[in-house]
């Protein structure tokens, strides 16, 4: 048996603000996705997990990997492997030394292909190595689409990623310091170069502060931006879009425009009740102990469902954990908050037993 709350979040269950809908953005991209960063929410999906080449934005990966195995004030001397690599170049020099965040800076705002080479020889031993550990990471992470052959994003059919995996991967980089603020970073001198941030966002898009370009012939167009307003961030991932820096902005700004996070549950906040079998008290309240937000948009439906049998048996105490409050947004379930007893109910005190000598001679009324 399900257990609803109605009386407890009546005001909960309102239309908040909408669902996105087919058509909402219209977009040149194949593949595209806009997240709500904290939640992990997806606003707006097409062919979010179809796997596709990924090129240059592959470096989030690279780039995650070094700053979570590697000191960045580690200086590297550049190998002989990491000059002349195909691609997009920073134009390394063997023997040349720079620190681990100099080349992390030529890796992601010049796209360097010989950086990505240097930092995974310096990180992994040999670019193999350094491989392994970017494909431990996305095994980490959960992502189920995704598979790496190099750390500079280089075709290659057994390297691809979705447009759902590469916004996940962003979401938690970018709670890396280092790599948020590299990625943000709009021009810097590294070793007599002056480097210049290929994501153009960052000048065009109020709030943008990432994340990482990419083409080759093959893949197309691709673009993984990242934007933040009121302390909200979005992550936006076009794939083949001809035109990706109009698609991004036409992203974001739905995202920011048609949804508001909300807070659903607070903390402290009394849920519901249950009734109290065998106690001193009939029902006990039922206390969230987290508060629960969620990105929603206009039309949506909020419920908060309690599973369970809907009563207790006494005793139960105060402050006792008492299972968790599911949280569903137009019936679909989107998280769950813990709760607690909100008062003690204790047993009924025992009935007094008889003396011996009422026992033996009876009472007034045996």
């Amino acid at each position: 048996m399900k257990r609803w709350i109605s009386a407890a979040l009546a005001a909960l269950f309102l239309l908040l603000p909408g669902l996105p809908r087919a058509g909402a953005v219209e977009l040149s991209a194949q593949c595209a996705v806009l997240m709500d960063a904290a939640s992990g929410r997806l606003l707006y999906a097409q062919n979010p997990d179809a796997e596709k080449l990924i090129a240059s934005t592959t470096k989030i990966m690279t780039a995650l990997v070094v700053c979570e195995q590697c000191n960045v004030l580690d200086r590297v001397q550049i190998p002989q492997e990491a000059v002349g690599v195909e691609g997009s170049s920073m134009y390394l020099r063997a023997g040349e030394i720079l620190t681990v965040q100099e080349l992390l800076y030529g890796l992601m705002l010049h796209s360097g292909n010989d950086a990505a080479v240097a930092l995974a020889i310096y990180c992994g031993g040999t670019v193999e190595g350094f491989v392994a550990l970017m494909n431990d990471k996305a095994r980490s992470l959960g992502l189920e689409n995704t598979h790496f052959e190099n750390p500079n994003g280089l075709d290659n059919e057994k390297h691809y990623s979705s447009a759902r995996d590469l916004a996940v991967l962003t979401a938690y980089a970018m709670e890396n310091e280092i790599f948020a603020k590299t990625v943000s970073t709009r021009q810097i001198q590294v070793g007599g170069r002056q480097l210049t941030n290929h994501n153009k966002l960052l000048w065009r898009y109020d709030g943008a502060d990432g994340v990482k370009t990419g083409y080759t012939k093959a893949a197309g167009r691709v673009l993984v931006s990242a934007a933040v307003r009121g302390g909200r961030r979005l992550v936006a991932v076009t794939i083949n879009a001809p035109d990706d820096w109009n698609d991004h902005t036409k992203l974001l700004d739905y995202g920011f425009s048609q949804f508001a996070v909300k807070t659903l549950v607070s903390r402290d906040q009394m849920v519901g009740s249950l009734t109290v079998f065998s106690g001193q008290r009939e029902t006990v309240d039922l206390i969230a102990t987290q508060e629960f937000a969620w990105p929603m948009a206009q039309g949506e439906q909020v419920e908060v469902e309690i599973p369970g049998p809907g009563f207790v048996f006494a005793p139960v105490q105060a402050g006792q954990e008492a299972g968790f409050a599911h949280i569903l947004v137009d019936g679909v379930g989107v998280g769950k908050v813990p709760l607690v007893y909100g008062e003690t109910a204790e047993l009924p005190p025992e009935p007094e037993k008889p003396g011996l000598f009422r026992r033996i001679f009876g009472g007034a009324n045996a």
